[in-house]
């Protein structure tokens, strides 16, 4: 493999010149390392800590009210689907939600309409095996949001560009663009940074900000710390844990602190003591032969959990809540998922007929 690449040089050229043999052969014994490290793909930097906040938090999963969702899988290869979804007294959730989603392996794309007017259209694309173009818009409540992002997956490393809103007509570039780099040094441990570059209008100035990253993986746990940046506004430093406990017991930790420079003065001058502010979670999953169960208790006093029964092999039940000892406030969620497929699909699926796609989510 080292030798295709440097195919290209003129091998006579190469041989004659002592610098570029010299930048040859250590070019030539970095490839070689590199390799017999056996490194893996870490990743995006983005989800650097995604076994604590994607799977065993309930960040994603937590709702209030009631919920009925009804699935309709339309075919299994190309991927389509159907959802009707009902919510009463659910916050920030539309009374109706039509969603349609297709995937292959090369496209996915995903449609959502809310009673109230909202717009949400997913689309990914997949240029090859490394390539990815995500593209995100929302219309909402009059406004409007353009996200897109490529994500370029190495053999040991993840590169990823993304810009929201982005925006020339104004005569000048204006939006969000964030650059971030996360490669894998050792078996074990992964090194990254992410750079975030905004301005949002204009008449106003740029900012940017910077942001490092490293996560380390042991033989059953996962700890990652990230630092950012924020110039005059002070720095934010994070850490997360995750550790599995048996083959169907997980948990995480997820420590936040926030150092930002006081204000002093009659005219609140920045120079002040440093303010110090911080907070913790921590959580567990537990996965039973037809039930997930997560819990979740951070410092502000706020104590979630989370129920998913299947009660048949087309149904589930969710059960969710919440209690804030703090502002003695509590919230509560029911929820209700039917899939209803096909006999041709059921029969499909039973045999293992059709294989699912493997589609660029």
């Amino acid at each position: 493999m080292a030798d295709e690449k440097i195919a290209s040089i003129p091998s006579g050229f190469a041989n004659d010149n002592a610098l570029v043999s010299t930048v040859r052969n250590t070019y030539l014994s970095f490839l070689e390392r590199r390799d017999a490290l056996s490194l893996s793909n870490p990743g995006t930097f983005e989800n650097i800590n995604r076994e604590v906040q994607r799977d065993v938090f309930l960040n994603n999963f937590m709702f209030t009210g009631l919920r009925a969702e009804w699935n309709k899988p339309i075919s299994n290869n190309p991927i389509f689907q159907l959802s009707h979804q009902l919510s009463m007294g659910a916050q920030g959730m539309s009374p109706y939600t039509f969603s349609a989603l297709y995937g292959s392996s090369k496209v996915f794309l995903q449609g959502t309409m809310e009673s109230d007017g909202s717009l949400v259209a997913r689309s990914n694309y997949r240029w090859n095996d490394s390539l990815i173009t995500k593209t995100n818009a929302q219309i909402q409540s009059g406004q409007s949001m353009l996200s897109i992002e490529n994500d370029f997956s190495g053999k040991d490393f993840t590169a990823s560009l993304k810009g929201m809103n982005p925006s020339f007509i104004e005569g000048g570039l204006k939006g969000i663009f964030i650059a971030s780099y996360l490669q894998s040094v050792t078996p074990s441990l992964a090194l990254g940074l992410e750079a975030v570059w905004q301005r949002v209008a204009m008449n106003s100035s740029p900012e940017a900000l910077l942001s490092y990253g490293a996560r380390y993986k042991g033989p059953d746990w996962i700890a990652s710390l990230q630092l950012q940046t924020e110039g005059p506004q002070g720095s934010v430093i994070s850490s997360s844990y995750w550790r599995k406990l048996t083959d169907k017991v997980s948990v995480g930790t997820d420590l936040s602190l926030q150092f930002a420079p006081g204000l002093s003065g009659p005219g609140g001058v920045m120079g002040g003591s440093l303010q110090k502010e911080g907070s913790a979670s921590a959580g567990a999953k537990y996965e039973f032969r037809a039930s997930t169960f997560r819990a979740q208790v951070d410092s502000k006093g706020r104590l979630s959990c989370l129920l998913e029964k299947t009660i048949l092999p087309a149904v589930r039940v969710t059960f969710a809540g919440e209690m804030d000892h703090l502002k003695q406030q509590a919230k509560v969620g029911v929820g209700v998922s039917v899939e209803a497929m096909s006999e041709d699909l059921m029969e499909q699926a039973e045999k293992g007929g059709v294989q699912a796609p493997s589609v660029p989510f």
